[in-house]
């Protein structure tokens, strides 16, 4: 019990990106990757539910998840720019992208749609 109390500290003790106010610590989160790294996280997030949806180690495999796709964009970025990549580029690409989806399996990575049926009333009063 002590060991929980201890990880739930006040949001001045804990840090920035336990906070969400940082996605990865002492990296400057205006950089174009960052803040795409930032908005896949958000994407993934929301598609299984939202915040208050997952557990502390979905949030992990999120952020492992979000790195690899934005590593990958990276490397398809650099093979457009280059017009070729070689051989030691396309086997990175090939082997981030099979540890993607290997994460994106064992995260179970689906949609996970709201019900945004409206009530009797919420119905009655669009109505009115």
């Amino acid at each position: 019990m002590s060991r929980i109390r201890n990880a739930i500290k006040k949001p001045m003790a804990r840090s920035a990106t336990t906070n969400g106010t940082a996605v990865l610590p002492n990296v400057d989160g205006r950089s174009i990757w960052v803040r795409r790294l930032s908005d896949l996280m958000a994407l993934i997030t929301h598609d299984l539910g939202g915040e208050d949806a997952i557990s502390e180690m979905e949030r992990g495999l999120i952020q492992r998840i979000a790195t690899q796709q934005v590593a990958i964009e990276k490397l398809e970025a650099s093979f457009a720019q280059d017009g070729a990549a070689d051989d030691k580029q396309l086997d990175l690409h090939q082997r981030l992208s099979n540890t993607l989806r290997r994460n994106q399996e064992a995260l179970g990575l689906k949609r996970r749609s709201k019900d945004i049926t409206p009530t009797l009333d919420a119905y009655l009063a669009r109505q009115a």
